[in-house]
């Protein structure tokens, strides 16, 4: 085997990601994506109560946290045809929404910006002159001098300690950063402002929850009882909150988010040719007004994308056999019908079968199994989940809030339509779309107090509350747009009890390695011809993995006999 270039572990994101990269000089010719954590919870579920399933499926990630509880419920209900209240259905559209809002501006400042932002360089900013460029960006109210002066202070403390903290261990004064020291000033003093704002909006998730991480759901509605008069359940006051967490969202996302991303990606726009990926995009649909299985009645439309053509959609059928499928020939899995097999998830397998080198190795064996992650399939292609799909469908359905946006954006930038196929491109839909939904909160909000006004305090439907009230054999697919693409979990309940479980998750769908046909993923596909700067800081690869928002996470790491982690964590 050829010498690869090894990053392992992918930092900022959520659970353990493997690249490895075959170069051609500075060029990558192939690329391969290994998830090195493995997920156990479909076996942990099956014999269980249906009802309780969202509370196991919600731990199958703390990031993620309130998505698969949503779309475990859901696919109870839909296995069940167990209808929900309107106000159960508002309350999960905001909470899904507000999950949205806290979880991309934190991906943007937290896990990605790092990639472009060069914190270094900040330190030869001038404060005035950042306070300048802030000002002519946004009214967001902290764009004094003096407030850049203190940001600038607090970071030259931590690079004189040498100790840079939450900057540590960056590629600072790499040659792929173009920013201007006062951009760099001012996307830290608002990476630093994210830490505080998101504080408040988690609340949202609270109230209607009763916690966060992991808020608490409820199949047949929610479990957020209504009483104005009562100090225990959601009242005036709750409410009131809400409304306030609602506009701390809108401030910070139109006075900071949007307008840092148009102002970044400007001295970035050669990336809006690079990191297309399989050029398939594919969305399950969320946000509904009506009931949940209305598909004509959701924000976000479900569909098929192909060969970026946005003149067709598809349509797509979560129950049908022959559409989605997982494959398991480069993943370390067996299915009884052995090589070449794909499953739907109604028939599922998890069987572990780790072929993979053991460690400490140098590169994995990719002819055979090198990744935890399967290789899910729409009618046997490779498909991209996440925020550039969704503004694609929303775009190609035609939806005017969406077209205006991108098309304002694209000309804003100056660039073709061809740059939203692209890392740039995936990067500015996760804000775009943020804008989108958090505009309809407001109208979901107000719906919910008219609905309160006018006496309707339903949030939860009884009627087939009782087991005995279901039929001997069931099975539901619960669909859910989480952040990071599109989720599924899928179940099948006999005798009122799981037999069997399968959650497909979205980066499975953008991580996962090549199927049976050699065909490769998002990711792999994405960074196929990234000329690297420097092979030994590969920022390029960083900039284009970010851009998909990993998540491979709440897992059970491999471990050797002696308990302690065997995958090993090197760059090369």
């Amino acid at each position: 085997m050829n010498k690869r270039l090894v990053v392992d572990p992918i930092t900022r994101i959520e659970g353990h990601l493997r690249v490895e990269a075959q170069m051609e000089g500075n060029t990558i010719a192939e690329a391969y994506s290994s998830g090195t954590m493995v997920r156990g919870i479909e076996i942990i579920l099956q014999g269980r109560d249906p009802r309780d399933a969202w509370a196991f499926a919600q731990r199958i990630c703390g990031v993620c946290t309130l998505v698969h509880g949503v779309a475990s419920v859901r696919a109870v209900e839909n296995a069940l045809n167990y209808k929900i209240p309107p106000n159960a259905q508002l309350i999960r559209n905001l909470m899904i929404a507000a999950q949205y809002v806290h979880d991309h501006v934190m991906h943007f400042y937290h896990l990605h910006a790092l990639d472009w932002v060069d914190v270094v360089s900040a330190l030869d900013a001038d404060p005035k002159a950042t306070s300048e460029l802030a000002q002519s960006l946004s009214n967001y109210p902290k764009t004094s001098p003096g407030y850049f002066a203190d940001v600038k202070k607090k970071l030259k403390t931590f690079v004189e300690q040498g100790q840079l903290g939450i900057f540590a261990n960056g590629y600072w004064g790499h040659s792929a950063y173009k920013l201007p020291p006062e951009a760099n000033l001012m996307a830290v003093a608002h990476y630093l402002d994210a830490l505080e704002w998101q504080r408040d909006v988690v609340k949202l998730h609270t109230i209607f929850g009763g916690k966060n991480p992991h808020p608490n759901f409820l199949v047949g509605g929610v479990a957020s009882p209504i009483d104005p008069n009562s100090d225990s359940a959601i009242n005036m006051e709750k409410l009131a909150q809400i409304s306030d967490v609602i506009t701390k969202m809108e401030d910070f996302v139109n006075q900071a988010y949007l307008p840092d991303t148009l102002a970044i990606a400007s001295f970035y726009k050669d990336w809006g040719a690079m990191g297309e990926g399989v050029g398939n995009f594919l969305t399950y649909g969320d946000y509904p007004t009506g009931d949940t299985d209305d598909v004509s009645s959701f924000l976000i439309p479900r569909g098929v994308i192909l060969d970026r053509d946005l003149s067709t959609i598809h349509d797509v059928d979560l129950d049908a056999e022959n559409e989605i499928q997982e494959f398991v020939d480069h993943a370390w899995y067996d299915y009884e019908g052995g090589a070449g097999t794909g499953l739907h998830p109604y028939q599922g397998e998890t069987k572990f079968n780790f072929t993979g080198p053991k460690p400490p190795y140098d590169q994995l064996d990719v002819d055979k199994g090198y990744s935890w992650l399967k290789s899910p399939r729409w009618k046997g292609k490779a498909m991209e989940v996440g925020p550039l799909s969704r503004m694609l469908m929303l775009y190609a359905s035609g939806n005017a809030h969406a077209k205006e946006l991108v098309d304002s954006t694209l000309s804003t930038l100056d660039v073709p339509v061809t740059a939203l196929f692209s890392t740039l491109g995936r990067t500015a839909a996760r804000t775009l779309e943020t804008k989108i939904y958090l505009d309809f909160m407001r109208g979901w909000y107000n719906d919910l107090i008219a609905n309160i006004a006018a006496g309707d305090l339903k949030t939860h439907n009884e009627t087939l509350w009782d087991p005995r009230s279901w039929p001997k054999k069931a099975q539901g697919a619960g669909y859910m747009e989480a952040p990071r693409g599109a989720l599924g979990h899928w179940i099948v309940i006999e005798d009122q009890k799981i037999a069997n479980y399968q959650a497909v998750v979205p980066t499975t769908w953008n991580a996962g390695p090549r199927d049976a046909s050699g065909a490769a993923g998002p990711y792999e596909a994405a960074l196929k011809g990234h000329e690297l700067a420097d092979p030994k800081q590969p920022l390029e690869i960083l900039r284009t993995i970010h851009s998909f928002d990993p998540c491979i996470a709440c897992a059970v790491h491999m471990v050797g006999e002696d308990g302690e982690e065997t995958m090993q964590i090197k760059v090369s």
